[in-house]
């Protein structure tokens, strides 16, 4: 008698497992798809509620301003530097121009500046 008390103890716990199972399942994902998300919120909700220190997100908001404008400011002035670079480059070239223009009727003046009457350009190239 105790042998088939057993069995059958054994064969009705089988049963309920079989039973519980696909309800467990079940339960399991409707708290991950609908009690969860609802308790995940009302946590996060009243953190921000408790939390002392909520001008520290305002800081944040304030430092990337700055960030950013320290960039737009730093993209102008590299836009400036090169403009001024190309300005200064050109000027030099005029610069050049006028001193070679200069320097060439300076010798003109003076006649040729060298013995032997031998002009500036010549002297320059070492021609005798």
């Amino acid at each position: 008698m105790a042998h088939t008390a057993r069995e059958v103890a054994a064969h009705r716990i089988e049963d309920a497992r079989v039973w519980a199972a696909p309800k467990l399942d079940r339960a399991a994902h409707s708290v991950e798809e609908q009690i969860a998300p609802k308790v995940s919120a009302f946590l996060a909700r009243t953190a921000e509620r408790v939390d002392p220190a909520p001008s520290i997100r305002r800081r944040g908001r304030w430092s990337m301003l700055a960030l950013a404008a320290g960039f737009a400011a730093c993209a102008v002035g590299i836009v400036l530097y090169r403009n001024n670079a190309r300005q200064w480059a050109d000027t030099m070239k005029d610069t050049e121009a006028d001193a070679s223009r200069w320097s060439g009727e300076r010798v003109e003046e003076t006649g040729g500046g060298m013995e032997g009457g031998m002009r500036g350009d010549e002297a320059s190239r070492g021609t005798f």
